[in-house]
């Protein structure tokens, strides 16, 4: 969708169906945030998006925190616009209550996801004989495969903290409750990320369009509904309103010192684990 509210060229930008981003987005997408630049929008899900940030794709896109490190050189982190909490990190479920996953096979969303990097710490710590194999899926194919014996553990994320319960499955941990107790930091999950050869100014504009629209979603919350469930697959209106509550707060209008320190944080230790690589002193600095 493109729509015509600036003379400037129309920012290709991609980010997930998810509610926090279509609540996020909505104002901008749809020409409410005065002097914005136009958007053409693309919606995926934030495995295919982290795989056109790793390609130079896309002027602007919601990624990963776990991406991080192999696209800085070409992308800036901006400041807002993302998804980082408390009381909102990823679930690991079973089908029996208190399951030993030494050896196990565990579904995962994707191996360049936050999530994935949060549940590798929390079984470093918690898991002394290692997990066994990896699969990656797509994330709403997860809990039928627990539920059907397909695998042994699934890594969940977005709603599914909230319905798991609907497939007779049991929460075995909170990756976000283990960060929390273990770093005192706010759980970085989702990134919004634009292309640093738009120059310093634009990128400002940007990060103030994205600020603009997220207060715009606030202010008048009923305005973006239309747009959070026409592209919400089917999802309950009490549960998108949930997700919405979580994953869009403080965080998301500005990153701040804890927002920054709980992504040095969850890099830093995911590096010394060799799960990513180091990332450079400024790598995360905005202009």
């Amino acid at each position: 969708m493109t729509q015509t509210t600036s003379p400037e060229k129309t920012l290709q930008i991609a980010y997930s169906p998810c509610p926090n981003d279509t609540f996020v987005f909505d104002a901008w997408a749809h020409g409410r945030v005065p002097g914005a630049p136009a958007l053409d929008v693309t919606f995926a899900d934030i495995d295919i998006t982290n795989g056109m940030a790793e390609r130079g794709e896309f002027d602007v896109l919601k990624v990963s925190y776990a991406v991080l490190p192999y696209v800085l050189d070409e992308y800036a982190l901006l400041p807002c616009g993302g998804a980082l909490g408390r009381g909102c990190g990823p679930l690991v479920l079973t089908r029996e209550p208190d399951a030993d996953l030494t050896g196990r096979t565990v579904a995962v969303p994707s191996e360049r996801s936050t999530a994935y990097l949060l549940f590798r710490l929390w079984a470093a710590d918690t898991v002394p004989g290692g997990v066994g194999e990896i699969v990656v899926m797509p994330f709403h194919e997860i809990m039928p495969a627990v539920r059907d014996g397909k695998v042994d553990a699934g890594l969940v994320i977005h709603e599914a903290r909230f319905t798991y319960q609907n497939y007779g499955l049991h929460k075995l941990a909170d990756m976000g409750e283990h960060w929390e107790r273990t770093t005192g930091l706010p759980i970085p999950l989702g990134a919004i990320i634009a292309k640093r050869a738009l120059g310093e100014e634009r990128l400002k504009d940007l990060a103030d369009a994205t600020r603009a629209s997220v207060r715009a979603a606030w202010d008048d919350p009923e305005a973006s509904r239309p747009y959070v469930l026409e592209h919400a697959q089917e999802m309950d209106p009490a549960v998108a309103d949930q997700h919405i509550g979580l994953y869009v707060n403080e965080f998301t209008a500005d990153l701040g010192e804890d927002g920054y320190a709980a992504i040095r944080g969850l890099l830093t230790r995911a590096a010394a684990e060799g799960l990513v690589p180091a990332l450079g002193p400024h790598a995360l600095s905005f202009p």
